[in-house]
């Protein structure tokens, strides 16, 4: 997994999107920041629903409606699902989504009830056009006749509503105290929500959750996801579950700026060191995130880059399941025309599916293991890693089959109690005395000599 992040900061946006943005917040160059996980700030269980007041503003998204051929999308042609289904088709999966809300389709048969953040529901309506997109993405079954599928079309999907643009809070408020909470002047839904849903769907039995959804802040800024964090760390340490989600889209209104892509020139440099924006959840460590690239490989311009991006698949022009009808839909109707369904949220539902595939096929792995196989078996870029696809687009069939050597992982012994320190050894005076003696001793002689000689001078010669 890329260097990522360990510094808590504080967050306090939406987390509401378009079809071709994911945050609304907006960004300008700051330092560079790294989270820390406060498992304290985890939100306790409690039943869905929105925390204030809710009421619809908007109408609904009409989705523009495609035609069902027999041609295989070309996202999924490119990463060949279809080549892992006599393999595994994902059964025995729950994939939760949280998002917009996934409306009931015929090919979502295993589609459950999660929760409604947004307003009274359950979870199982689409205001946005947006989730029943995202979870087609996942889990639509074959159909006769049709080309497009999900990943992952025995997977089952757990709606839940988190966000909607067509809903905003009922607020009586001073317009002064509207402003120092910053919320998506479009829709309704925030990061303590989404922590809130997060939890939700990890006790509801949720295998792999998907987050398409983003909200963009200045690095520096300040931003209040510290209960996001925690409920991610809840998620995958502490349940097992695989966190998938959207690296966000430049170019938005909150999104302003691009984070910095590797400068060849100091390929050592550490990624972490300048930024300017922001994605959450996409930054925390134990989140797969996810980029878009184009249908020939290269990462789509309007993806976000950042040193927390893990992976990256198709996210342009794509297909999927219509929130209308029993049909499909390619984006939404706007006043200019088409809005065409794509983003990096409409990647991450193409790797939560291959989350999928993998859990299903080899339930022993940790979730955290299950995400080291689906980056070590991607197309790597020729760096090994950049900001803008991570380790690469990713590969359903190698991540399921192929044979990886686990990351090591960092185990942190025990402490071991350790006896007092040895007095220091007495100094050794042998040689001294040695020499000492050996002085005494040559002075001994020597007097000797002297003495016996003294005799023998006082004679003198023979008178």
């Amino acid at each position: 997994m890329t260097p990522r992040r360990q510094r808590w900061i504080v967050i306090a946006g939406v987390t509401a999107l378009a079809l071709t943005s994911n945050a609304v917040i907006g960004v300008s160059p700051a330092y560079a920041e790294r989270p820390v996980i406060d498992p304290a700030q985890l939100p306790p269980p409690s039943p869905p629903g929105p925390l204030e007041p809710t009421e619809q503003k908007n109408a609904c998204a009409l989705p523009s409606e495609a035609v069902d051929a027999q041609e295989v999308p070309t996202a999924q042609e490119t990463l060949d699902f279809a080549s892992v289904w006599p393999i595994t088709r994902g059964a025995g999966q729950l994939v939760a989504v949280i998002d917009t809300g996934v409306t009931s389709h015929p090919r979502l048969a295993g589609l459950t009830s999660g929760g409604d953040y947004v307003s009274a529901g359950d979870g199982l309506f689409d205001c946005d056009a947006h989730g029943t997109m995202v979870a087609g993405l996942i889990a639509a079954q074959t159909a006769p006749g049709s080309g497009f599928a999900g990943g992952a079309p025995d997977a089952r999907v757990l709606s839940i509503r988190q966000s909607s643009n067509a809903f905003q809070i009922v607020d009586n408020r001073p317009e002064e105290e509207k402003a120092a909470e910053p919320e998506n002047a479009a829709g309704y839904g925030n990061a303590r929500t989404m922590a809130m849903a997060i939890r939700t769907a990890v006790d509801s039995g949720a295998t792999v959750i998907n987050i398409s959804e983003v909200a963009c802040v200045p690095a520096g800024g300040g931003v209040a996801d510290g209960p996001l964090g925690a409920a991610v760390q809840y998620a995958v340490r502490e349940r097992n579950v695989v966190v998938v989600a959207a690296a966000g889209n430049v170019g938005s209104a909150a999104c302003r700026t691009q984070n910095p892509m590797t400068d060849p020139v100091r390929p050592g440099t550490d990624p972490w060191a300048s930024f300017g924006t922001i994605a959450t959840p996409a930054w925390f460590d134990d989140v797969l995130t996810v980029g878009s690239v184009e249908s020939d490989g290269t990462p789509s311009p309007f993806s976000l880059a950042g040193p927390w991006v893990d992976v990256a698949a198709p996210g342009s022009n794509m297909t999927s399941l219509s929130s209308t009808g029993n049909g499909l839909a390619n984006g939404v109707l706007g006043t200019d025309g088409v809005l065409p369904m794509s983003g990096t949220s409409f990647a991450a539902p193409l790797v939560a599916a291959v989350a999928a595939l993998v859990r299903a096929h080899r339930p022993e792995l940790s979730a955290l293991e299950v995400v080291d196989r689906i980056q070590r078996t991607a197309h790597a870029p020729a760096e090994g890693w950049n900001p803008l696809v991570g380790h690469g687009v990713v590969d359903p069939l190698a991540a399921v089959t192929d044979l990886v050597t686990p990351a090591p992982r960092a185990v942190l012994a025990d402490s071991v109690a350790l006896s007092a320190p040895l007095p220091p050894p007495a100094p050794d005076h042998r040689p001294r005395t040695a020499a000492a003696t050996g002085s005494v001793l040559v002075a001994v002689v020597l007097a000797l000599g002297l003495a016996l000689s003294i005799p023998l001078r006082r004679r003198g010669p023979p008178q």
